[in-house]
């Protein structure tokens, strides 16, 4: 393995019944029972169709009962983040040659100028990852966390490395990644949704990111909020009605329901459809009580608020997502995903010029994540929840418009914690300048199958039969990472 390349610390019938012939009773007792037992059967696979979104479906011992997805929108740097290349910087300035992968440049060699880091990297924890000056709240929780940095990709853009982020195809509309978590495990708490998705951005997939596509209806990611709208906005609206008596909304839910199950008994077209809404509907009604003390932080003490950076301009809507995160994780919901998104033609962290905007970028993210993960081990929660930080792909090591990075799916780092993963490793790495994953690449396919391993799913199991075939999130590809399994 080239010296650039070394993980920095790997933590450590019988004879007798021939004659037999059954009589007129023996035959009507057996028929019977056996009519009995098709009953019984119809029963109980009605009663699997109600309640399949709540049964587990392991197909192994899990790890982690539940997931956070902190989505990182844009492409946040890799080289001048979590991935430290000395090479890069001593070769600052340096021209390469370089092969295109987007538009116009695809398949073309052109000259690129080397940019060098443009901030410092120091140790952080026993592990002694490198971490530079961007993060230095997340540098004194390394060893926690478990870097994946043979990371690489495919879509070149924003929208379709997003989608295939989400949902394993850049093209095809198929169900994310929180829907099939949903559909193979259900939710442990049946007053929430099972999947929930704070404040996404409408663009480079929007709605698609936590769609369940094929799936039945009721896997759909439940979106709160947008990204274009404040954080005080980060509620469910309209959940309680104060201008009715709790018995008068009673009487109007049951009248609601029985009118929605008229109207879904009416055809077989849509039926899918309708049991959403019946299932939705309940939901809302179970939600009237739980939901609103939930998304209520105030209730948080005001040392835990400060740990998120509540408060503080530059964290304050940022860590109340996480806050928000930990609340729902920590209340039974299956999949949570934080989104630092905006809808802007240039989402966050997608700087091809200005560069030096990272730092804004990371001072609103940086504490309130290492708050996350604090809160959720001193919870006990950390040992069960499985964390992934990271975006759509990484950034190029040479400049462009002079103090820029242009997009960079060839490798990437994104880092992983907590739920079974092994803390304070570094797993793969790019070459000596950061282009591209060389050893220990993940693919990822490879982090999707790892990431539902984790959760007691085998990616090649966990499928739905559409359209004629059985689909799944990895399609025919992935494979698990072994090496970074506690």
């Amino acid at each position: 393995m080239p010296e650039f390349c070394q993980p920095l610390r790997t933590q450590n019938l019988a004879s007798s019944d021939a004659a037999w012939r059954p009589g007129r009773r023996d035959l009507l007792r057996g028929a019977g029972c056996g009519f009995a037992s098709l009953a019984f059967d119809a029963l109980a696979a009605a009663e699997s169709d109600e309640t399949s979104a709540h049964l587990p479906l392991r197909h192994h011992m899990p790890r982690a009962k539940r997931m956070i997805f902190i989505f990182m929108q844009g492409g946040p740097s890799h080289v001048d983040s979590f991935d430290w290349k000395p090479e890069l910087r001593a070769r600052h300035e340096q021209s390469i040659d370089f092969t295109g992968v987007r538009f116009g440049t695809f398949g073309k060699v052109s000259q690129r100028k080397l940019m060098k880091p443009l901030w410092n990297f120091r140790p952080g924890g026993q592990c002694g990852h490198p971490v530079s000056d961007l993060f230095p709240h997340l540098r004194e929780l390394t060893d926690d966390l478990c870097f994946l940095q043979g990371m690489h990709t495919e879509g070149v853009a924003h929208g379709p490395a997003t989608l295939f982020l989400h949902t394993g195809s850049t093209v095809q509309v198929r169900p994310s990644l929180g829907s099939w978590v949903l559909y193979g495990l259900g939710s442990e708490n049946q007053n929430l949704p099972g999947f929930i998705s704070l404040q996404p951005s409408e663009g480079n997939g929007g709605p698609r990111n936590f769609g369940q596509a094929f799936l039945p209806a009721r896997f759909q990611g439940t979106p709160i909020s947008r990204a274009s709208e404040p954080v005080s906005r980060m509620n469910i609206e309209h959940i309680r009605n104060t201008r009715l008596s709790p018995q008068e909304l009673a009487a109007r839910f049951e009248l609601t329901q029985q009118l929605n199950k008229a109207q879904a008994t009416r055809s077989s077209a849509g039926r899918d459809a309708a049991d959403a809404v019946l299932r939705s509907w309940e939901l809302a009604w179970q939600m009237q009580s739980v939901a609103p003390p939930l998304f209520d932080l105030s209730q948080e003490t005001e040392s835990t608020a400060e740990m998120y950076g509540i408060g503080e301009e530059a964290t304050d809507a940022f860590g109340r997502q996480c806050l928000l995160a930990r609340r729902l994780s920590e209340s039974g919901v299956r999949f949570i995903q934080v989104n630092y998104a905006d809808n802007s033609a240039n989402p966050r962290w997608d700087q091809h010029s200005n560069m030096p905007r990272h730092k804004e970028h990371a001072r609103a993210t940086d504490k309130p994540v290492a708050g996350l993960l604090r809160d959720l081990k001193q919870r006990g929660l950390l040992e069960d929840t499985l964390v992934w930080w990271g975006g759509e792909f990484g950034r190029t090591p040479f400049s462009q418009s002079n103090d820029g990075r242009d997009h960079n799916p060839r490798g990437f780092t994104v880092f992983l914690a907590g739920g079974g993963v092994r803390p304070g490793f570094s797993w793969g790495c790019t070459d000596e300048i950061g282009h591209r994953a060389v050893e220990g690449r993940v693919h990822m396919h490879d982090l999707h199958a790892t990431v539902l391993h984790l959760l007691g799913l085998d990616h090649e199991q966990l499928t739905f039969a559409h359209a004629g075939r059985q689909f799944r999130l990895t399609d025919v590809y992935g494979q698990v990472v072994n090496e970074i399994l506690a």
